[in-house]
């Protein structure tokens, strides 16, 4: 066996282990925070719905630590829900590169790694701030808080719509590697700015695509195991599957689905 095979697949096992390890260590980091805040209960709000705590400031707990904690904890959900379809990206960048006979092909896979949750960590950023402002206005508000659920349902069904979009199209293929928006790595430079950059476009393109699929997460159960499991598989599926496009509107019909029922339920409360 030629030794340039072997030592490819020599940094295939490493890269898949080290891979492996990370999502390991993310998934349990998820268990253990969204356990926490299970155990720490929900608040009954008008329209008999509650709320997560994950929008709430603990007592004489800051507003900047109570974001800081959501951001830290909203990164390693995305770590273990986005890795399992990120590898495959990240390997097509391993070997791009490695073609053009350069060094520090590790620290370069690790830039692109941290440009893309980045762009995930500034998502988490508006999430909270969003969430936390919409939080006090429902405790303020209890009008607004009875309208909560049915406006859950349809957003959830907006966000099944969008799996049937050219948009939502666009930047599935861009995330599979299958467009010519330079996501599928060519000839790559060997450098980190080109490496952060590549992390970034990726980042860009893949929270954009599933953008209807993290909102679905974010209204029905942020902090809900079940839910995470879901759109994880959902999100990887679409992504790593051999007819994407037709799975991405398959889950959309699911999507949609899962909306009226919300909605109804939510009629059945008023």
């Amino acid at each position: 066996m030629p030794q340039s095979m072997v030592s490819e697949r020599g940094s295939q096992r490493a890269f898949l282990g080290v891979s492996a390890l990370l999502f390991a260590a993310s998934t349990a980091v998820t268990i253990v925070g969204c356990a926490s805040m299970q155990a720490m209960g929900e608040m009954p709000m008008p329209g008999g719905w509650t709320m997560s705590m994950a929008w709430m400031r603990m007592c004489g707990q800051t507003w900047p630590n109570a974001a800081a904690s959501f951001i830290g904890m909203w990164v390693a959900m995305m770590v273990a829900m986005m890795l399992p379809s990120l590898t495959p990206m990240l390997w097509r960048y391993r070997q791009a590169v490695d073609r053009t006979g350069e060094t520090g092909l590790d620290r370069l896979t690790a830039l692109v790694g941290a440009g893309y949750f980045c762009v995930w960590a500034v998502w988490g950023m508006a999430a909270f701030e969003l969430g936390s402002a919409l939080a006090v206005l429902e405790m303020q508000l209890p009008a607004l808080a009875r309208v909560v659920p049915i406006a859950s349902g349809v957003v959830v069904v907006i966000a099944g719509a969008l799996q049937f979009t050219a948009w939502k199209a666009r930047h599935l293929a861009c995330c599979r590697g299958t467009s010519g928006h330079g996501l599928k790595p060519q000839a790559l430079k060997a450098d980190a700015a080109t490496a952060w950059r590549h992390g970034l476009r990726l980042g860009l393109h893949c929270s954009t695509c599933c953008a209807g699929l993290t909102a679905t997460l974010l209204v029905i159960g942020v902090m809900d195991l079940r839910v995470m499991v879901a759109v994880t598989a959902a999100i990887t599926v679409e992504r790593l599957a051999p007819a994407g496009e037709r799975v991405a509107r398959v889950i959309g019909v699911v999507v949609v689905i899962a909306g009226v029922v919300l909605i109804g339920r939510a009629k059945g409360l008023g």
